[in-house]
């Protein structure tokens, strides 16, 4: 082209890895500061789940999956040994620098939900996750289902249209 590009230089990943530095968009106090940058953001895994997990669905011995709003946060020997884990599992170190839920992950790192729980579960065992599962029944509260629906439904489509 006249201005010097070409088709290839239009391409984000034309050249690169593809990988890039999220952007957290965190405003907190600088308690982690020194925990270095935030985890790479891949693009979404060509991998198979169920080879990710060695085909297990569920990490511990219990069968019982880690539930989605579990907090989870590194440990010191987990963020030790970023080098020696996998790439998902890297990943998931990584970007537990901060507490967040296990579905915050999943949805972050691009990753199948199922996925993160088992290998969350296998990092805690592991000694480099902290796992905080909330001990309350508000999960199964029908009025706490209903005020969420209640709220997705008063917020307008693109339109600004309430269905």
């Amino acid at each position: 082209m006249a201005d010097g590009h070409t088709p290839a230089d239009e391409d984000e990943y034309a050249g690169e890895t593809g990988y890039e530095s999220a952007e957290t968009g965190y405003e907190g106090t600088d308690d982690y500061a020194d925990l270095g940058p935030d985890p790479v953001v891949r693009p979404a895994p060509a991998v198979r789940p169920f080879l990710v997990t060695a085909g297990r669905v569920a990490g511990n011995a219990s069968g019982r999956p880690i539930p989605v709003e579990t907090q989870v946060v590194a440990t010191p020997a987990g963020l030790d040994s970023l080098e020696g884990l996998s790439f998902e599992q890297h990943d998931i170190v990584a970007a537990c620098r901060r507490p967040q839920s296990i579905a915050e992950i999943a949805a972050r790192l691009r990753l199948h939900l199922n996925v993160v729980r088992v290998l969350a579960e296998d990092l805690r065992s592991a000694g480099q996750l902290s796992v905080y599962v909330p001990h309350t029944d508000i999960t199964r509260d029908a009025s706490v289902l209903r005020r969420v629906i209640d709220g997705l439904r008063a917020i307008p489509d693109s339109r600004g249209v309430l269905p």
